[in-house]
């Protein structure tokens, strides 16, 4: 029989460590499924949020034995079975049990699907990397677990969170309908606490997605982090997940990432990167993107007319978000690229479809057109379009189709 002393001593430190003062956003609607798995790439604050819901079920009780918090990758493990560790936790009256990084655990799409259906008075969390592939197992999760997306911070979060003020999120078609009502009492209170919202996103746009950056006050070791982090996600993840590749395989990746980096935003030209990276077909091109994509590390578009023609080939490649551009770049990153990785981040991130336009940038969920652009961008572009909006940054408060494009941060 297995001994929990150890592991549950181990829970206790680590759920005592990783205690923050701040509580991320959840799907309340299904936090009291049995089998909850978070889903997001490297330091978005999963095991945060795991951790946090492990004590909230225990009212903040770190001592509590109906509770444990199991890290999948911990050397105290000595490669126990997680169904083992589940097995003699619910027979001594645990109730909810999480696997952080359940990515690195062998078969774990089959001894999760065992823990659920053997025993039905324990709930189960779980947190993986945003590139595991639960649809896909043979051991089909789908239809038993709640897949919970986690993703980094929104300017409305990390404006929170540095101030201590209590913003409420917003919908695209509120946003839209109702900006200048919405935006004037964000600039007061932000104003009676001499703080203005153009420095607080500029701040956000370089060190405000990822949580850590409460931790790592130093803006060079925060950007270092999100480096670091990078080459751990496609050096260990990746491979965790995919063991298939090889160290051919994953040399290419790597350039292929780098390559991305340095040409952000570009259409792709398969035959050209395919020539440039040695890489012999198009469609392990597409894999490696695919790759790429899924563990957080880039974004890509289709044109609208693409989408119609069921056409896959993206035309338009960009980084996930604008930290990460700050952090492989040697200059200052375009603004105009910075407002698009922006815009197209928060948009995805709250759940909306986003395609580029023929005559504007984007539309979105298929009828909405945005241009954006800087403060002096006008209406041409746009101009006898149906619900069509500028989007503009370097400014507070806009009129009529005319949006602050910080707005767009107050999504999620």
């Amino acid at each position: 029989m297995i001994d929990l002393t150890n592991i549950k001593l181990l829970s206790r430190e680590m759920l005592r460590l990783k205690l923050q003062p701040y509580q991320r956003h959840f799907d309340h609607e299904n936090s009291d499924h049995r089998l909850i798995i978070l889903l997001g790439h490297r330091g978005v604050g999963k095991t945060t949020l795991l951790a946090q819901q492990l004590l909230n079920s225990v009212d903040g009780d770190l001592q509590s034995d109906k509770i444990l918090y199991v890290p999948i990758d911990h050397f105290l493990l000595n490669n126990e079975k997680i169904y083992l560790i589940a097995e003699r936790f619910q027979m001594m009256g645990g109730q909810t049990i999480a696997f952080d990084e359940i990515h690195k655990y062998p078969n774990w799409s089959m001894e999760l699907k065992s823990i659920n259906d053997t025993f039905p008075k324990l709930k189960v969390l779980a947190s993986g990397s945003s590139a595991l592939e639960i649809h896909k197992g043979s051991h089909d999760l789908s239809r038993r677990a709640i897949l919970t997306y986690i993703h980094g911070l929104s300017l409305r979060e990390y404006i929170n969170l540095n101030l201590k003020t209590a913003f409420e999120n917003y919908s695209l078609k509120n946003i839209l309908s109702h900006h200048e009502k919405l935006a004037h009492p964000i600039i007061s209170t932000l104003d009676e606490n001499n703080h203005k919202i153009l420095d607080l996103l500029q701040r956000y746009l370089e060190t405000g997605y990822y949580p850590y950056f409460l931790a790592l006050q130093n803006k060079q070791e925060y950007l270092l982090t999100i480096e670091q982090d990078i080459h751990t996600t496609i050096e260990s993840d990746l491979l965790a997940i995919y063991p298939h590749i090889n160290g051919i395989s994953l040399k290419k990746i790597k350039q292929l990432f780098s390559f991305i980096a340095e040409s952000v935003p570009f259409t792709p030209n398969w035959s050209k990167i395919k020539s440039l990276l040695s890489i012999g077909d198009t469609r392990t091109l597409q894999t490696y993107f695919k790759y790429l994509e899924d563990a957080g590390l880039i974004r890509t578009l289709l044109s609208a007319s693409q989408k119609l023609q069921k056409i896959e080939q993206p035309a338009k490649v960009l980084l996930n978000n604008t930290n990460q551009m700050f952090a492989l770049s040697t200059a200052s990153p375009n603004p105009g690229n910075l407002r698009e990785t922006f815009i197209i981040n928060t948009l995805k991130n709250a759940k909306h479809e986003v395609t580029l336009a023929d005559k504007a940038d984007f539309v979105v969920d298929k009828n909405i057109i945005l241009e954006v652009g800087g403060r002096t961008k006008d209406n041409s572009q746009i101009k006898n379009q149906k619900n069509a909006y500028l989007i503009c940054d370097d400014i507070e408060c806009g009129i009529s189709n005319k949006i602050p494009l910080w707005l767009f941060g107050f999504l999620s």
